[in-house]
């Protein structure tokens, strides 16, 4: 379980294929911290740490987590989100993210905000995972490459939301352009009012 405040961006160092998998090994600050099967959000895709070595670690993405997210598109020397998973004795400074990214969306829209910037991203319109709680509401959360984000102007398809200077900085929102393709999670208790709604 995660909040969406990225604790830093890692750096990927290799890329390997494997079968229909692939491994990603990085370097962050906090390397020496982790530990084997230690679960980290990267773009907000939860993955298992698999080796520590030479102030790098590995995690593997199998073909699901490839196939809904953004992380087949990585390139050696990308800046990666990531987020150690949450401590349960404090307070919750994002809202609760899963890790579990549903889909991928593209950037359509930057807008300068008198020094923040709006970005408005669109996914693909589902109606029947629409059903199941798969949208954005006005002011709601969302999760876009793993960062905790508040949702503005709400289509069937599209989102704005609104990046103040230092996430812009400190992630790699410094790096989304229109066309750019990043990780969304919608919100956990949009899908669980959903699924109760669907038995009435």
């Amino acid at each position: 379980m995660f909040s969406g405040i990225v604790e830093e961006m890692a750096t990927v160092v290799a890329i390997k294929q494997d079968k229909e998998n692939i491994d990603f090994t990085l370097k962050c600050s906090f390397v020496d911290e982790l530990g084997i099967d230690q679960s980290v959000a990267h773009n907000g895709v939860c993955l298992t740490v698999v080796e520590i070595k030479d102030g790098t670690y590995t995690v593997t993405a199998m073909k699901e987590t490839l196939d809904r997210s953004n992380l087949g598109l990585l390139k050696v020397g990308d800046k990666v989100n990531v987020e150690r998973s949450m401590v349960m004795n404090g307070r919750l400074d994002g809202h609760i993210v899963q890790g579990h990214v549903d889909e991928t969306a593209k950037c359509i829209a930057m807008k300068d905000a008198d020094g923040s910037t709006y970005f408005t991203f669109e996914y693909e319109l589902n109606k029947e995972m629409a059903r199941k709680g798969y949208f954005t509401v006005d002011k709601g959360s969302v999760t876009v490459n793993g960062v905790s984000l508040t949702v503005c102007d709400p289509t069937d398809n599209t989102f704005t939301v609104a990046i103040i200077p230092y996430t812009r900085e400190n992630t790699n929102f410094c790096d989304v352009e229109v066309g750019t393709v990043v990780n969304i999670e919608f919100d956990i208790l949009g899908k669980y009012i959903a699924r109760l709604k669907s038995f009435e």
